[in-house]
């Protein structure tokens, strides 16, 4: 039997989130669907920048115009998502000047404000920057939490009336007299808060329209109603740190090439990247001299990172789109802008709508265009007003001051909280007493970690994209049990081990290739804390089986003793 909603918005990174929130808002019976977490795919596989537009000002300035003004846009309603780091594009001996003064040129056309620091005036600003640094022009980049700012966009989807699933994979398009009706949809395990062990169901969604917001993934959703959507997957590495070398957005400030760019992000900093197509947005090589490269070549600009801890690295796929006849070959040079593909018209076949291209910085103003589009055709006349409504945390900056006087958010601990909750957080750090902390590498406390389980139930993955927690130095080694321990009573053993189980393995695989120095004897640490403290290896003497030493190499006969 199947359900109905007016629309149906596929994928749940920052487009399809910021879809489901603009339609909710302005009256529209809306259903999300993503196959895992929110933020699954690129959205949470990005390197934290808001565009100011520098990047942009000379190769694609349209792109670069809509940046500038969505970042503005973002600094105002998602406030407890930005950090205004601000950003420099930097010049060393061998960079051309020519590029350099196209760059500041560019960046004034798009109504960028730049201004041209000399090498002294950088290193004021960043003293990590390598000494033969010739100048620099300082723009308002910032950086910005893609998993809190898509879950910010769910929640007020969902206060207005949205249903929002997760771990909601469709399986096949429901085309019927010509036209797409909806969709068919397998649940992992259940609708509703995840609950880990409880058998999926497949459930028909019709729906009068249905938005394809699957980023690199709408290809494949294309393909299951025959339609060609050719988004053309670029990969690229994002290497983390295992704490701030930098405080400023740092860019190389040159044409285009891989390795560019440096991004304070929370606790940590993150290099990137490289741009390689790729034919599969889940099947590509993760090679380790695209590691090797993003920290070789931004040592040049920060030549401290040559002796930092790499704690993790990460690939994500761009979802890029290029009109059919363009023949772009490098990937580099494909626009960054968004396109909305009406399949009605493109394709006679009514019923959906792909939206492709663009990027985070840009998600609302591309949520707004796609969701002017589908009001239009569902004869909706409510008016967009997403650029003006903060969203939840973000509604009142007095409240979090005030909260932060009233609770006397003193402590590093407790500001850190704040700094996530923003003007939720007198509302949640009263709801735990007494209230330790969970995660100490990034500070997340019980009440936090309590109130993203009443969100995303068991999944400990959903409520690390809340908080943070697991996701600082030790990768989860001091905290996943915590986390997972948080679930009981309300959840039994075999849930909560199943829970840990899948938090430890997504830690894990960032971690695979940065398995040297430092690092390796952190997996290491992790690795006894885990396997032989908590017995997670499943080491036979747990389960009461007797143990055969003469397996064991334990030296000369009589060496292990008893």
């Amino acid at each position: 039997m199947g359900t109905r909603t007016e629309v149906l918005v596929i994928g749940g990174g920052s487009t399809g989130c910021g879809v489901v929130r603009d339609l909710a808002r302005r009256g529209v019976d809306v259903t999300l669907v993503e196959k895992g977490n929110l933020t699954n795919g690129t959205t949470g596989r990005m390197h934290g920048l808001l565009h100011s537009g520098g990047r942009y000002a000379v190769s694609d300035q349209a792109s670069a115009r809509e940046c500038i003004e969505e970042n503005r846009v973002l600094r105002d309603i998602a406030g407890h998502c930005v950090e205004e780091t601000g950003g420099l594009f930097v010049k060393r001996p061998e960079d051309s000047e020519e590029y350099f003064q196209e760059k500041l040129q560019g960046c004034r056309d798009c109504d960028i404000p730049a201004e041209v620091l000399t090498g002294e005036e950088a290193r004021e600003r960043e003293p990590y920057l390598a000494t033969d640094v010739e100048k620099a022009i300082a723009v308002p980049d910032a950086a910005i939490d893609p998993f809190r700012l898509c879950v910010a966009n769910a929640v007020d989807a969902e206060n207005h009336g949205a249903r929002v699933e997760t771990h909601a994979e469709v399986t096949d398009l429901l085309v019927e007299d010509g036209e797409i009706a909806g969709a068919e949809v397998t649940h992992a395990s259940g609708k509703g808060p995840r609950e880990h062990g409880t058998p999926g169901e497949v459930e028909e969604i019709y729906a009068d329209h249905v938005v394809n917001a699957a980023g690199a993934w709408a290809g494949r959703i294309g393909d299951l109603a025959g339609l060609d959507v050719a988004v053309r997957p670029s990969k690229g590495v994002m290497t983390v740190m295992n704490t701030r070398q930098v405080d400023t957005v740092v860019n190389r400030c040159r044409p285009k090439g891989d390795a560019d760019i440096i991004v304070p992000h929370e606790t940590a900093c993150i290099l990137g990247t490289t741009d390689e197509e790729v034919g599969d947005p889940e099947d590509y090589p993760e090679e380790e001299w695209e590691v090797d490269l993003v920290i070789d070549t931004l040592s040049e600009l920060v030549p401290i990172l040559q002796e930092a801890r790499t704690i993790r690295s990460f690939w994500g796929v761009r979802p890029l789109y290029e009109p059919p006849g363009t023949g772009t070959e490098d990937p580099t040079d494909i626009t960054r802008d968004y396109f909305t593909l009406d399949h009605e018209e493109r394709d006679d076949l009514p019923g959906m709508t792909s939206i492709v291209g663009g990027k985070l910085t840009t998600y609302r103003m591309m949520a707004e265009s796609i969701t002017d589009h589908v009001c239009e055709k569902l004869g909706v006349e409510a008016e967009c007003d997403t650029a003006d409504v903060p969203l939840p945390g973000s509604e009142n900056p007095g409240d979090l001051e005030a909260a932060m006087e009233r609770f006397g958010l003193r402590s590093p601990v407790a500001r850190r909280s704040a700094q996530r909750l923003g003007s939720r957080t007198e509302e949640v750090l009263e709801s735990a007493d007494p209230n330790p902390v969970v995660c100490a590498c990034e500070a997340v406390t019980r009440a936090e970690v309590q109130d993203a389980i009443e969100q995303a139930g068991t999944d400990l993955n959903a409520v690390r994209i809340r908080t943070r927690a697991s996701m600082g130095n030790c990768q989860g080694g001091r905290c996943a049990h915590r986390m997972a321990a948080e679930l009981h009573p309300e959840h039994d053993e075999a849930t909560a081990r199943a829970a840990l189980d899948e938090l430890w393995q997504e830690r894990w695989k960032g971690q695979r290739h940065a398995l040297w120095g430092e690092q390796l004897s952190q997996a290491m640490l992790n690795h006894a804390l885990h396997g032989a403290t908590m017995n997670r290896d499943n080491d036979p003497a747990a389960s009461g089986e007797t143990v055969d030493w003469d397996a064991f190499d334990g030296g000369p006969e009589g060496e292990h003793g008893d």
